[in-house]
């Protein structure tokens, strides 16, 4: 009789890595002299070089190159499942689980296919497919190479069944699961067209599957049919009276659509609604954050503080941001180094943190104006795109903006705006790149502008946008910048001598920065070959 482990967690987490990727490796070099590698970048010519990696034991370039081939190769089954394997030694079960399914699906005769399937299953608690996997494999090969495994697997469910009374797989359930996070996964890579798909498949399967028809709505309008993301929370609406997942989806719709009625009567809507579950406190929290309804939104997320589970970045930061604003800064700064321990890349990116301090009864900053921001980025003109992706860098909007599904669109930019919008989106840049480092002190001209003056206000936006025309000029003719302080200085010196009343002097401004007067001079000719003269 089979010594059989009865702890599931030492069973599954056991799992023959090295025996499996022995037998890959086996496999590999009987096949190794017969085989041509393409000089063509196919499917098959990264598989090899991820298992030629698995052979150095480079689990990280392994999981690259198995990945790049599963992308070239989304037909081959044999990929998907080694594919699978490498998603499995990672824990990822679920996306494992998708993967081989499919390969399985392909082929479902294949030993190899069939047994990985069994011990997936068995990590993600599946235990009748698990077994019913197994028994399949020694069908298929009762003395292949993974026969003694399969019998412990089947071993292992008998006890498990015969210990816990109650033991049931609702295997609906699990489809719904599986389906749904794979939806997730798409729309987290922007593929939202595939998650469509799925989303659709899943409501025509399972009618009352509330969850998929709210994410559906989210999908097509990432994908910018906003009516028909409507109308679909609509319907949920009608058949599930009271869906919060629902009005606050439509509320972030009419928001981001300007529909002021319509938004005041849903936010009229969501400050009546006292949700006990946390994941609807969640989900009303995070709207209302999203909306700038923030002492509410602090409200119901500040009460999850102690439940919530520290896993999740996003939690953080919304909580952050409602804190923030809603004038309790010890709780914003607690919840942001959470989140940056749980996301380091996060670091110094507070949405707060470029925002000026301000007399109550002025008007708001520019890089604290989302309308403003918007109107900027949306412009015609490339020069003010670029002055509204710098705004956006500091805004504590950057977060929204950037989730619209119709305000930012690559393929309107050139290569300089898609730079300045990578500068907003916190790109690390390469220095050693000649075209990056000229970018990098482009832009570190207008950072040093913007210190230089205590609020962004409505007053200061053409100094800004003096700059940016004159920068794209410069740049586009392979200026390189070298001189920050001198081109920060020339440039404030060619600004407040045109609009101020008062005596304006290069000494000055010489002086405010550190440099000689001949050498703002000399910055300044330089920029004047790059003054438009009316063409923009």
């Amino acid at each position: 009789m089979l010594e059989v482990c009865y702890n599931r967690e030492e069973r599954f987490q056991n799992v023959p890595y090295l025996l499996s990727w022995r037998f890959i490796l086996e496999k590999k070099h009987q096949k190794e002299k017969n085989n041509i590698v393409s000089f063509i970048p196919d499917g098959e010519y990264y598989f090899n070089k991820a298992i030629k990696a698995l052979e150095k034991d480079q689990m990280d370039r392994a999981y690259k190159y198995m990945k790049r081939a599963a992308e070239l190769s989304p037909d081959d089954a044999h990929v998907l499942m080694h594919y699978g394997l490498l998603e499995m030694n990672l824990q990822n079960f679920e996306k494992a689980y998708e993967l081989i399914h499919t390969a399985y699906c392909m082929e479902p005769d294949e030993p190899e296919h069939v047994y990985y399937l069994a011990e997936v299953s068995g990590f993600l608690g599946l235990m009748n497919d698990a077994k019913k996997y197994a028994e399949k494999y020694l069908e298929l090969d009762p003395d292949g190479y993974y026969a003694w495994e399969a019998r412990e697997i089947i071993d292992y469910v008998h006890f498990e069944q015969n210990t816990i009374d109650d033991f049931d797989d609702d295997d609906d359930s699990y489809e719904q699961f599986i389906m749904q996070e794979k939806a997730r996964r798409l729309m987290e890579d922007k593929q939202f067209d595939e998650a469509i798909e799925v989303l659709e498949y899943l409501i025509d399967q399972y009618p009352e599957l509330w969850p998929a028809y709210n994410n559906l709505s989210l999908a097509y309008f990432y994908v910018g049919d906003l009516e028909q993301s409507k109308a679909i929370l609509h319907h949920v609406l009608r058949e599930n009276v009271g869906n919060l997942h629902a009005l606050c989806n439509l509320t972030i719709i009419a928001y981001y659509e300007k529909d002021e009625s319509t938004l005041a009567y849903l936010v009229d809507l969501l400050k009546k609604i006292h949700p006990f579950d946390f994941d609807n406190r969640y989900k009303l929290g995070a709207t209302l954050a999203l909306i700038g309804e923030y002492d509410l939104a602090y409200k119901w997320l500040h009460s999850m503080t102690k439940r919530m589970s520290p896993a999740d970045s996003g939690f953080y930061f919304w909580l952050s941001q409602a804190a923030y604003f809603s004038n309790h800064r010890k709780e914003a700064d607690k919840a942001w180094k959470m989140l940056v321990q749980l996301d380091p890349s996060k670091e110094g990116m507070e949405p707060w943190k470029h925002i000026k301090r301000k007399e109550s009864n002025e008007l708001p900053t520019l890089d604290q104006n989302r309308d403003y921001i918007i109107q900027k980025i949306s412009s015609n003109y490339s020069a003010h795109r670029m002055f509204g992706f710098f705004l956006l860098s500091k805004s504590a909007f950057k977060q929204e903006i950037i989730a619209h599904p119709k305000l930012i669109d690559l393929s309107k930019y050139n290569g300089l705006e898609k730079l300045c919008l990578a500068y907003a989106l916190n790109h690390q840049f390469d220095l050693n790149n000649k075209v990056e480092k000229n970018f990098i002190h482009l832009i570190a001209v207008a950072e040093e502008l913007f210190n230089s003056i205590e609020a962004l206000t409505l007053e200061r936006q053409h100094l800004f946008q003096m700059w940016f025309v004159l920068s794209e000029r410069a740049f586009l003719n392979g200026y390189e910048f070298k001189n920050v302080k001198a081109l920060t200085a020339a440039m404030e010196y060619m600004y407040y001598s045109t609009v101020s009343s008062k005596r304006v002097t290069k000494k000055q401004f010489a002086e405010k920065h550190g440099i000689s007067v001949s050498t703002l001079t000399k910055y300044v000719e330089q920029l004047l070959d790059f003054l438009p003269f009316g063409e923009e």
